[in-house]
């Protein structure tokens, strides 16, 4: 059966309209997944410590050479490693805070970024080792930046997924969230609809 990683990085945990996206897809994708497994990874209930000199340290260090601490730091490490292992399916949901990542994500994505782990340098540069997922990236926005200078996002997003192995990569934006009602409702409109086309084509091809 199917594992999916829901990984919500809203401020507002659940209530977040990222999160409100990611979850609509999801509830699609049971219902063309009977039985599949969903994992819940919420970046606001649960934060991420940010990444610090000693937590780099640790994951730097040999194992026999690591004291307790530094076992603790990279313990917890590797269960969010082990929750990205075990997904087949990968969906997330990003906000857009002062032009970048909720600060959240960034600690996420920097304690699941291990050499030798998730990832690993080679001749012709560094090869991901989480090969053969599948990511959905719901993307919520006050503002419309997608296409252009402005998305520091998109970009930045699918080089990290791609770095660790992650090649299959698909958003959907739900733009000007904050340029009033009518634009908002619009927008989510849009989302809702491209959520829906993505999730049944999944199904047609389960």
């Amino acid at each position: 059966m199917k594992t999916l990683l829901q990984i919500n990085s809203s401020l507002y945990a659940g209530d977040g309209q990222s999160s409100r996206l990611a979850a609509r897809f999801v509830d699609l994708w049971r219902i063309a997944n009977p039985g599949a497994t969903v994992l819940l990874r919420d970046l606001a209930r649960e934060p991420v410590p940010h990444l610090d000199a000693e937590r780099f340290g640790a994951f730097l260090a040999k194992q026999e050479a690591r004291d307790a601490a530094q076992n603790e730091v990279v313990a917890y490490s590797d269960l969010l490693i082990a929750e990205l292992k075990r997904a087949d399916v990968i969906v997330l949901g990003l906000p857009m805070y002062n032009f970048g990542l909720p600060s959240m994500l960034k600690a996420y994505f920097d304690h699941v970024a291990r050499a030798g782990v998730t990832f690993r340098y080679t001749e012709k540069g560094p090869l991901g080792l989480l090969t053969g997922k599948q990511a959905f990236v719901f993307a919520a926005r006050g503002g419309i930046y997608a296409g252009t200078p402005a998305d520091t996002q998109t970009g930045y997003v699918r080089a990290f997924l791609r770095f660790l192995g992650i090649e299959e990569v698909e958003f959907v934006y739900a733009e000007g969230l904050a340029t009033g009602d009518a634009g908002r409702q619009a927008a989510l409109t849009r989302a809702q609809s491209d959520i829906e086309r993505i999730a049944g084509g999944l199904a047609l091809a389960a």
